[in-house]
């Protein structure tokens, strides 16, 4: 709701967008300084607001153990002290980057008098669509925000509650500390998705976060550029040349850090000549782990596993199970990988460093890692402070999406009374020169 004459009365979303726009350009302007001030009043009031905010989550699990809402659901959308902590954290990691915002990038000197700027700018209005996490709206809002950007914030329902308050506080911080009225907006049903998704004319991007089917509705059903990612099927490779003290830990680590994310492993390719050394301590790992294996037919008749479907190999489960199968060579993992893999996040565990170059190249993910857990794939552990998605597209941003995927550029030519018919007719001749920034 927004203030005209006195009234408050119910904007649409259609409605909402063009004020963000024009509104966009006065949140472009704002300085670093107040952008860090606002992030520093978030971090503030949520702290300070702890217990209302655990209060309206206690009602969204309440009501998720209620409408049996799946365990890897639940657990997104729990927002516990740890999860408070670290979204706080990551508002501080981003107050002390660098601002981005009206960076000079190039600077040319077409001809005489004659110069040419680029330089970053923020996107405008965006429009992010998200899964059913708390910490995930604290987030964007706090990266559009350092980014100079205005958000529609559309969050998952199971959380309706949790993400009311976040978003009433953090709105709370944002307009009394210098930022205009219509910087952020949060829609609340999800029958303003489809209205969301019409408004071209006034949202800059979309950024939808959710299943596979989800996004490619987002997308066939909008004029509006579409970032983001669907599934995270991610995999791990076990070369030939492995040191299993580091195989077995990163392997757990992958699959149960956090069971739920989408940068959990979901499949497990194994070189035929490391199955028989792997397999032992890795099969107890998983008996402690209550993890499920499910295998093709030279590991699961071994080592007593559940046999593998096709389905299984193009299946994020995002629960306490994996899939396996062997590999006669590197090229055959690097195939499977690229046929069945949801081009996020992909990792070899070898000690040849020649191996690891060769399916770093020839992957064609996001991230692909040497010897460490594919969980890694993370703004905040990238030092971007957060996140407002992972993108596995190869247009404008890819991989974890923070400041810099958030910004788009502008070039400004400084001319002294230059006209182009006289470069045309060769009157003149341009001279190019790139000049120090």
């Amino acid at each position: 709701m927004i203030e005209r004459t006195g009234k408050h009365i119910i904007m649409t979303i259609k409605e909402m967008a063009a004020a963000m726009k024009l509104d966009s350009t006065q949140m472009a302007s704002k300085s670093a300084e107040i952008r860090n001030h606002v992030l520093e009043e978030i971090a503030r009031i949520l702290l300070s607001k702890q217990e209302e905010i655990f209060k309206a989550n206690e009602q969204d699990l309440l009501e998720a153990e209620q409408n049996h809402i799946p365990e890897a659901i639940v657990k997104r959308l729990k927002f516990s002290a740890q999860k408070l902590a670290d979204v706080t954290q990551g508002i501080e990691n981003l107050i002390a980057l660098p601002d981005k915002v009206y960076e000079t990038q190039l600077v040319r000197e077409l001809d005489q008098g004659l110069t040419l700027v680029k330089e970053s700018c923020p996107i405008g209005v965006i429009g992010v669509i998200f899964e059913a996490r708390p910490d995930a709206l604290v987030q964007i809002a706090a990266l559009c925000i350092k980014s100079g950007n205005c958000a529609i914030l559309k969050g998952g329902s199971e959380t309706k509650h949790t993400n009311k308050i976040l978003f009433s506080l953090i709105y709370q911080a944002a307009i009394e500390n210098g930022l205009p009225k219509n910087c952020l907006y949060q829609a609340d049903t999800r029958e303003e998705i489809s209205e969301l998704l019409s408004c071209h004319e006034s949202v800059d991007l979309l950024i939808p976060r959710g299943s596979n089917a989800f996004v490619q509705y987002i997308m066939n059903n909008t004029k509006i550029p579409v970032m983001g990612h669907a599934d995270g099927i991610c995999h791990i490779y076990v070369d030939r040349d492995f040191d299993i003290e580091k195989a077995v830990p990163i392997i757990i680590d992958a699959k149960t850090q956090y069971t739920a994310a989408c940068n959990s492993v979901e499949t497990l390719l194994i070189h035929k000549d490391a199955v028989d050394c792997l397999m032992p301590k890795l099969i107890k790992a998983f008996q402690e782990h209550h993890i499920e294996l499910r295998a093709t037919a030279e590991i699961a008749d071994k080592y007593d596993s559940k046999p593998a479907e096709d389905e299984d190999f193009a299946t994020e489960y995002l629960d306490l199970i994996l899939s396996a199968k062997t590999v006669s060579t590197i090229d055959e993992a690097v195939l499977h990988i690229n046929q069945y893999g949801s081009h996020h996040t992909d990792c070899i565990i070898t000690e040849d460093q020649r191996a690891a170059e060769y399916f770093m190249k020839m992957v064609d993910s996001a991230g692909v890692y040497q010897n460490c857990s594919t969980r890694f794939a993370d703004g905040f552990r990238y030092g971007f402070g957060a996140e407002v998605g992972i993108s596995t597209g190869k247009i404008h941003a890819r991989g974890p999406v923070g400041i810099e995927g958030l910004l788009t550029y502008k070039y400004k030519l400084y001319g002294s009374g230059q006209v182009v018919a006289d470069y045309a007719s060769g009157k003149k001749t341009f001279h190019f020169k790139d000049l120090s920034q």
